[in-house]
């Protein structure tokens, strides 16, 4: 098929923008001495432009309409027949956006999100602020400009991470699942896990990332690790998927980092490679399914004491602690309300997600303002979790999102973990009780379900088309609240 050829040909100019962009916004963040912040602000602003006209230029759209209205295009894989499609939408979405304004928010976004790390070191909220506010503002335009005649813009916000999703949908999921997950919290006996704070050095924190990462099927010829103040996993190309976690003293919150991040690396090795013609971006519009991955990993396998019967005596070692197995799991599953999202369990993390929600929802729906969010955050954690927050650097400053422009993202989080109700009841289908084959050491044995299933085909088929071919289900937070009873109410 002439056409498609021609269409890949240039999708292969923009596969290596997006490569160089990657590794640029990575070294940003990790490598970048002070001074040099500005100059390779620019410079990655200069490749950006470049991208966004490539992305949206009419060359683009004549090429993707030739190969779908092609005779030929009904035989090509459904796989790839739906990248096309998605790569159509997102340029009819994208050429709305002025260049000048593009490139403008892309470098208000860095600049932001520089300043909100230095100001959270501070616990300096009043920096941060008007930078907050220029973000949210443009952050407003840009999706203006993406749907003009939005009714609901943070709907547009919503969709943008996840197809199809709206508030309509979402409040009454979150509402029920606040409603039932309340009690519960207080139904869970309260413990006391042993405190255990060591000082690790670098080399001795990647060392137990690298063997945890190898154990759940993370492969590090195609993948690294590094320290990051926050965690987060960035693919820079289809053979380089790098995870960064945060330098801590505690290890069960150490550990959990990574296993989630592993679950979005292994993610992001696996997509069919072919996929990777039509960009370096693989994933689009679906990042609960992404956050469902890393949650997945993190909580339904990695706070499951089978998990670790196989590795105890090796991982005991590596994190340098007295703690018999036991005990080490009691760090893992304390139910306990706290300050820190990231540090949350996993009963209580969704009440962390849903105040994040409502606040973005209202805050975008004009309900409220960017100078009542601290007392608003701070009513909410005290309503939800009955936690007083002292310090906005533990409070609205605590993640990095809203520096970055991720607003509608935060939801994908909560919707990950009701996604994974239903895939633990599709894992049991295949290979009956989860602890036995935990136990038995054969995890990767559920790492390869997962590629089988979901991973290979990348962002092809929407979160709720997955579900529907591997859980025969519609969505329901039912599995979720069922797997939390039976793990802690006895």
């Amino acid at each position: 098929m002439k056409e498609l050829e021609k269409l890949i040909e240039y999708q292969k100019e923009i596969y290596n923008l997006e490569y160089t962009v990657n590794l640029l916004n990575w070294d940003l963040r990790l490598n970048s001495p002070k001074q040099a912040i500005d100059d390779l602000i620019k410079l990655i602003s200069n490749y950006e432009s470049k991208l966004f006209e490539l992305k949206t230029n009419k060359k683009y759209e004549k090429l993707l309409s030739n190969v779908i209205n092609d005779k030929e295009f009904n035989n090509i894989d459904e796989p790839t027949r739906r990248y096309i499609l998605m790569s159509y939408k997102n340029y009819l979405e994208e050429k709305n956006i002025p260049k000048e304004f593009y490139m403008k928010y892309k470098e208000l976004l860095k600049k932001a999100t520089n300043v909100w790390k230095e100001s959270k070191e501070n616990n300096d909220y009043e920096t941060f602020k008007p930078y907050l506010k220029k973000v949210i503002d443009m952050t407003k335009q840009y999706y203006r400009y993406i749907d003009k005649k939005a009714k609901n813009l943070y709907d547009v916000m919503l969709n943008k991470y996840e197809l199809g999703l709206t508030s309509e949908k979402i409040d009454p999921l979150f509402n029920e699942l606040k409603k039932e997950l309340i009690p519960i919290i207080k139904k869970i006996p309260k413990k006391e896990p042993k405190k255990v704070d060591v000082k690790y050095n670098e080399n001795e924190l990647i060392d137990i990332a690298k063997y945890l990462l190898n154990y759940i099927g993370f492969d590090l010829n195609r993948g690294t690790v590094a320290i990051f103040p926050h965690g987060f996993t960035e693919r820079i190309s289809k053979d380089d998927v790098r995870i960064t976690f945060n330098k801590s003293t505690n290890p069960s919150n150490f550990v959990t980092t990574i296993i989630h991040e592993g679950g979005h690396g292994i993610f992001e090795q696996n997509i069919n490679k072919d996929l990777y013609i039509f960009g370096n971006t693989c994933i689009e519009n679906l990042f609960a399914l992404h956050e469902s991955q890393s949650r997945f990993y993190e909580n339904i396998l990695g706070r499951n004491k089978n998990f670790w019967t196989p590795i105890y005596n090796d991982i005991k070692e590596k994190l340098k602690i007295d703690l018999s197995l036991d005990e080490f799991m009691d760090t893992l599953n304390n139910v306990q309300e706290s300050l820190i999202r990231t540090e949350a369990d996993e009963v209580t993390y969704p009440l962390h997600i849903i105040l994040r929600y409502e606040i973005e929802r209202d805050l975008f729906n004009n309900k409220i303002t960017i100078d009542e969010l601290p007392d608003i955050w701070n009513k909410k954690m005290k309503e939800y979790l009955n936690i007083e927050v002292k310090e906005n650097k533990d409070g609205l400053m605590q993640d990095i999102h809203w520096s970055e422009g991720g607003f509608g993202y935060f939801p994908s989080y909560l919707l990950g973990s009701i996604y994974d109700g239903m895939f633990l009841e599709s894992v049991e289908k295949k290979f009956g009780n989860i602890d036995n084959i935990l136990k038995s050491g054969k995890i990767k044995d559920i790492t390869k379900y997962l590629i089988d299933n979901i991973y290979q085909y990348g962002g092809a088929y929407t979160s709720l088309e997955i579900i529907d071919k591997i859980c025969k289900k519609e969505l329901s937070i039912k599995p979720l609240i069922k797997y939390y009873k039976n793990k802690y109410i006895k």
